[in-house]
């Protein structure tokens, strides 16, 4: 029997709404799983990519994810994983370094054995890629096999890649393919694989309601997959529907219903009623204890058909008009490095004409084709997932893989570049004063 935790989408680095509070606390939760899988004294933890938020965490956000996997280390149980979009780099990647270090293991086509299970890995693989993509899996004389891998999947909602593209071309029969990217715990059955995703362990958008946690995965014959929740900070989320003639003073009576202590307010309006000011109602929701405060006027008026943004977020209103546009996918990533990336002012040039050059040696020509109108509006989360409104850039793609989202960037913050002093083209060789 092999049992593990099924992790991922920590997004370690998220500064999200500007606040360093929700930065810590999303190495709060990971360290949550750490601890949880030595209390229950788990074979390994498997980590399906996106450890960090961006591909050029700050030196506390390196030394962060070390700590915690020290606490790994310390009770001997592995840490398996692969690269996310968000992280990823085009040469040595930070596992890399942590896997130097005696840390991680790096998955990929040659088969890590834990008890009885061998596991597989799969970075992210960016669509432009995947036509040409062939399984080229090792053999193995375990028991079971599970592979590890990032981006959005069929059969689930959103899915851009079917799972049997990978899978049924491989030597390797998978028991079940453990994924990541998606924030959305769930599973299904595909064949005889279970395919799943464990969703992420902090909320990256307020389109993210439901409980975070991981997975818990047990090799025994069959294959036993639970769910399993961590304490995060409170997100209250207020539903006002309003009628005919009810307002501000309506809103203000819903908010005042909850504990705001310490939490993050999501408010939405929708339904008829008078014109409500965002900023009053998040002003009252931070004098009642509120972290964070944000309120969504969802209703249509005559001036608008498009949803009402509070200007206490006035980057939410630019992502929306930046939706609108029907930019192409290459034009989104370019707008990311501009504007929301954290790529300091003086090397903006040259970080867009290198990526535009490895647009183009791609080959792939629909990144440049234009958005239809419709799908550019929709709103994206921080993978592309239609729907989920805190996204920084719609890229799907992900051939850049910063995918900088949501607030980063407008916060006026200095750290554009002390995550990383190398250039994207250096190799790796295995010390954090390499990496830092």
């Amino acid at each position: 029997m092999t049992r593990v935790i099924h992790t991922g989408d920590t997004h370690l680095g998220y500064r999200q709404y500007h606040r360093p509070e929700r930065k810590r606390d999303f190495l709060d939760a990971f360290q949550q799983v750490a601890d949880d899988a030595v209390d229950g004294d788990v074979d390994a933890v498997v980590h399906a990519g996106d450890l960090f938020h961006d591909r050029r965490p700050d030196l506390g956000e390196i030394m962060g994810a070390l700590s915690v996997l020290r606490t790994l280390e310390s009770a001997g149980i592995p840490f398996l994983a692969v690269v996310g979009n968000h992280e990823a780099k085009r040469s040595g990647q930070w596992l890399d370094l942590y896997e130097s270090l005696g840390l991680a293991r790096r998955l990929g086509p040659e088969p890590v054995v834990v008890g009885d299970t061998a596991f597989y890995g799969l970075d992210f693989v960016p669509r432009s890629r995947r036509d040409a993509f062939e399984p080229d899996f090792a053999p193995h004389d375990a028991d079971h096999a599970a592979l590890v891998t990032h981006g959005l999947f069929e059969p689930f909602d959103f899915g851009e890649w079917d799972t049997c593209e990978i899978t049924e071309p491989a030597d390797v029969a998978f028991d079940a393919v453990l994924l990541g990217d998606n924030h959305h715990p769930e599973t299904a059955q595909v064949g005889d694989t279970w395919v799943t995703y464990c969703g992420s362990t902090e909320r990256a958008s307020a389109a993210e309601r439901e409980e975070r946690g991981y997975n818990l995965v047990e090799f025994d014959g069959d294959v036993d997959i639970r769910r399993r929740g961590i304490d995060t900070r409170e997100f209250v989320f207020v539903d006002a529907e309003l009628g005919e003639c009810e307002g501000t003073e309506r809103v203000r009576q819903r908010v005042a219903q909850y504990n705001l202590e310490d939490a993050v307010v999501v408010v939405t309006i929708e339904g008829d009623g008078d014109p409500v000011t965002p900023a009053t109602i998040e002003e009252q929701a931070l004098e009642s204890g509120a972290l964070v405060a944000r309120v969504t006027d969802r209703r249509e008026t005559p001036e608008e058909s498009a949803r009402e943004v509070s200007f206490a977020d006035p980057d939410d209103a630019v992502r929306e008009r930046v939706r609108d546009l029907g930019l192409s996918t290459a034009a989104r990533d370019i707008d990311e490095t501009v504007r929301e990336s954290k790529v300091a002012d003086s090397n903006v040039d040259s970080e867009v004409e290198s990526h535009v050059r490895d647009l183009v040696e791609d080959g792939d020509p629909s990144l440049f084709e234009t958005a239809p109108v419709s799908a550019a509006a929709a709103p994206a989360n921080d993978e592309g997932v239609p729907g989920e409104d805190d996204s920084g850039s719609a890229d799907s793609d992900g051939d850049t893989a910063s995918a900088a989202t949501d607030d980063d960037s407008a916060s006026g913050e200095a750290d554009d570049d002390s995550g990383s002093a190398e250039a994207d083209g250096e190799a790796v060789d295995g010390t954090l004063e390499d990496f830092v």
